[in-house]
């Protein structure tokens, strides 16, 4: 979704300039590129992790929960930043966006995770 965002954002010409040429949207692919190599070295750390042994099932239940989620969001901005383009299956965003929905429900939902995570920070179960 970023490289599309991106590539549509310089080829598309608004009041005589491309799209990229404003502070919004490169802002937008600013914080879009943040979150992705962020969530890439998590997912690179607990990888390693996982292959020491070390990895703690709350490890693994922070990642899924941060990445789904801001894929989504990144999905959700590409769209926006394509306009009414940004729900044509020309661009591939919104297919993205669709199977980015399913990803976030068969990894576990969002409130899962944050379960799983509030027992490993009280020690106390609030789901049987």
């Amino acid at each position: 979704c970023w490289h599309t965002a991106r590539q549509y954002t310089i080829d598309r010409k608004q009041f005589g300039k491309p799209l990229a040429q404003t502070q919004l949207i490169q802002k937008k692919l600013a914080d879009m590129q943040t979150e992705i190599t962020l969530a890439l070295q998590g997912c690179l750390r607990l990888g390693r992790m996982k292959d020491e042994g070390t990895a703690a099932v709350e490890i693994t239940s922070i990642m899924k929960r941060n990445s789904c989620g801001k894929s989504l969001d990144i999905a959700r901005l590409a769209r926006d930043m394509l306009g009414g383009n940004g729900i044509s299956d020309e661009f591939g965003v919104a297919r993205h966006l669709v199977n980015l929905e399913v990803v976030n429900t068969y990894e576990g939902t969002h409130d899962m995770h944050a379960l799983i995570l509030g027992r490993a920070q009280t020690g106390l179960q609030a789901f049987s």
